[in-house]
């Protein structure tokens, strides 16, 4: 219970810190309906399985070890950041109605929701150096392998949960009427901070 608790506390810090998957969930739950944001954080829960599966694989190791397959897992990251963030730059105005610019966002499949959640996560290559710490600094390598797999799933659960909580308040009635007002504005300012972070990603170095 003590190793449970510690694995929980630190993968909650981490994922409530700022990075990629925090303001792709801001910028989805500001511009897209509940649903999209859902999938959107399930998509990113999938992410962790990701991670979570090299890691015990010993994957993990070799990654971090090898500076071309860090180096194109990070500039992969970074494009994918980078390609989002100027898509939501260079968005404009819906034309027509609210009733059909609420049809247009029903046409966003769970599928596109997912992928964009997932790649997100999975390629970010911090997330790499956070799990792999994890799996070898924190979690004893002793821990029984059915454990192991336990303290993933319990993290792409408890991942999947944080941001859908998140982005579903965020899409809240109330509070997109507040944001509706600036929405375009509100969109480009979430695509600057996407931008921001796929470069501080392709800079960054393993350290």
């Amino acid at each position: 219970m003590h190793a449970f608790l510690t694995v929980a506390l630190i993968h909650l810090l981490g994922v409530a810190s700022p990075g990629p998957d925090f303001a792709i969930i801001l910028q989805q739950g500001i511009t897209q309906p509940r649903r999209v944001v859902v999938w959107t954080a399930f998509g990113l829960a999938l992410g962790i399985l990701v991670h979570v599966t090299y890691s015990l694989l010993g994957i993990g190791f070799i990654i971090a070890q090898s500076i071309v397959l860090f180096s194109l897992i990070k500039l992969l990251g970074a494009a994918y950041l980078l390609f989002i963030g100027w898509k939501a730059i260079t968005a404009k105005r819906p034309h027509g109605s609210k009733e059909q610019h609420a049809e247009a966002m029903l046409k966003i499949s769970a599928w596109q929701s997912i992928r964009l959640g997932f790649l997100c996560n999975a390629l970010n290559p911090k997330a790499t150096l956070f799990f792999l710490a994890l799996f070898t600094q924190v979690i004893d390598p002793q821990t029984p392998l059915a454990i192991q797999v336990l303290y993933g799933l319990y993290m792409s659960f408890a991942t999947f949960a944080w941001f859908a909580v998140l982005g579903s308040l965020l899409s809240a009635r109330l509070i997109r009427r507040r944001i509706d007002a600036v929405n375009l504005v509100a969109e480009r300012l979430m695509g600057a901070v996407l931008i921001a972070l796929g470069l501080k990603v392709a800079l960054s170095s393993r350290r």
